[in-house]
């Protein structure tokens, strides 16, 4: 395969991992057929992500207990979130190895070791 087709499938599979764990799973299929960095990068971003996500929905059960702050601190981690996982999916539809700010570098280093 032409390194222009590995690439461009490498950018598709970049993209597609950052729709649910579905396209996550899907975008992992299609990197394990076409080895890319960037696929790579972006598959251990988006994983990193979702970890993160299930660890907010946790502390989001736990927030509204606390009155007035709580809903605050809630809706601040919501928009955070949401920002963080559409600077993501920016980089990987330019097709740039950017990581998130303040998480992305922490990722790509725990998560250097899996077999993408």
């Amino acid at each position: 395969m032409e390194d222009s087709q590995v690439q461009e499938s490498g950018k598709t599979a970049a993209i597609i991992c950052y729709f649910t764990l579905i396209g996550w799973i899907i975008g992992l299929v299609l990197h394990s057929g076409h080895k890319a960095r960037l696929s790579a990068f972006h598959l251990r971003q988006m994983l990193g992500f979702m970890i993160l996500v299930i660890a907010a929905s946790i502390l989001a059960r736990v927030l509204p207990n606390i009155p007035t702050l709580g809903l605050s601190i809630e809706n601040i981690l919501s928009i955070g979130l949401f920002i963080l996982w559409i600077i993501g999916l920016i980089a990987a539809i330019r097709g740039q190895e950017k990581p998130m700010p303040f998480v992305g570098a922490l990722f790509q280093r725990w998560f250097a070791g899996f077999a993408l």
